[in-house]
């Protein structure tokens, strides 16, 4: 699989990373099999996809945990991203990004994962109650201590604010300049897909500019682009998708036109190619920094996703996704 870096070229994975959540978070609880999940853990690391996304809050806890199990085995193979910053409380999710929660966190992490270094350490939300040069400070610390090689933050869950996409980034970008006064940002995490596409005004040009890797969260739009969704389908009530306003039956409706362009660019490459594979062939064509990291618990998906990277977009075939109509249903 083709190389891409992060961070000032320091940092090298594959070009299609493997998202961790739902493998024991925020999808359908019952659909969870960790035996299942640790397959697709291995066949994404002999496939090339050696970006493993995770966070401490996923499960809580427990995801960090599972990967920990092939990691005891393939280290080596693995370039791990995981998060800090979010607590997983009966009710909410909350921020915490006092310094000791920070180091606290991290040597946390390390044991779970059973490693001595995580490779990119994220601040998956800033705390509004604490400066963030301040998190970020204690974050550098680990950095220089030798247990996280480089540093990234994320614009991603925020919309549970309810707030729209665009001023989103806009704020990360404000964020982004303050932390870079204080440590160098290496990564950046956001929603970017073909019905997500708010990151390309702002975000995206921002990481360009510097040399910092965007790490694109949500590519297949939780599922839905992937066209294996059909408007109705239900969701188990802790499934993420059972609160987003796109995946109402009237919504899932109304978006099936994307799906329906996808589908049929993907007939042009041959009948083995699928809507999800043009959707991540999309993004990886955003920028040679730019790493879609989907989210499977499947072998079956991460070697669809992983054979994305091999699939090159025409200049009609991306003229005609950028034509595709916007996507209806927002948190706005």
């Amino acid at each position: 699989m083709e190389r891409r870096t992060i961070g000032a070229g320091a940092l090298a994975v594959g070009a299609v990373g493997l998202g961790c959540m739902p493998m024991s978070w925020g999808y359908s609880t019952s659909r969870q099999h960790g035996e299942k999940s640790l397959r697709a853990v291995h066949r994404a690391l002999d496939l090339g996809s050696t970006l493993l996304d995770t966070a401490d809050m996923y499960g809580p806890f427990t995801n960090e945990l599972l990967l920990g199990r092939v990691l005891k085995e393939r280290r080596r193979d693995a370039f791990v991203s995981t998060k800090v910053g979010l607590l997983v409380g009966d009710q909410h999710i909350v921020a915490n990004g006092r310094p000791g929660y920070v180091r606290r966190a991290c040597d946390a992490s390390l044991r779970r994962l059973g490693t001595d270094v995580i490779d990119l350490y994220q601040l998956h939300r800033a705390d509004p109650e604490v400066p963030v040069e301040e998190t970020w400070g204690a974050m550098a610390e680990l950095v220089r201590a030798g247990k996280v090689r480089a540093l990234g933050l994320c614009a991603v869950g925020a919309r549970s604010a309810r707030r729209p996409g665009a001023r989103l980034h806009d704020a990360t970008v404000r964020q982004l300049e303050r932390v870079q006064q204080v440590f160098p940002v290496s990564a950046v995490e956001a929603e970017l897909s073909v019905w997500s596409p708010e990151a390309l005004e702002t975000l995206l040009p921002w990481c360009e500019q510097r040399g910092v890797g965007f790490l694109a969260a949500m590519p297949l739009g939780n599922g839905f682009l992937t066209g294996t969704l059909t408007p109705g389908v239900g969701f188990e009530a802790d499934d993420l998708r059972a609160r987003h306003p796109r995946f109402t039956a009237e919504m899932m409706a109304a978006n099936q036109p994307i799906v329906v362009g996808l589908r049929r660019v993907a007939r042009r490459h041959g009948a083995h190619v699928t809507p999800a594979q043009v959707a991540l062939a999309w993004v990886l064509s955003r920028g040679r920094q730019v790493i879609p990291v989907p989210g499977a618990k499947r072998e079956r998906w991460v070697v669809e996703n992983a054979a994305a990277a091999d699939l090159r977009l025409t200049d009609r075939d991306l003229a005609e996704i950028g034509g595709l109509p916007a996507a209806q249903g927002s948190w706005d």
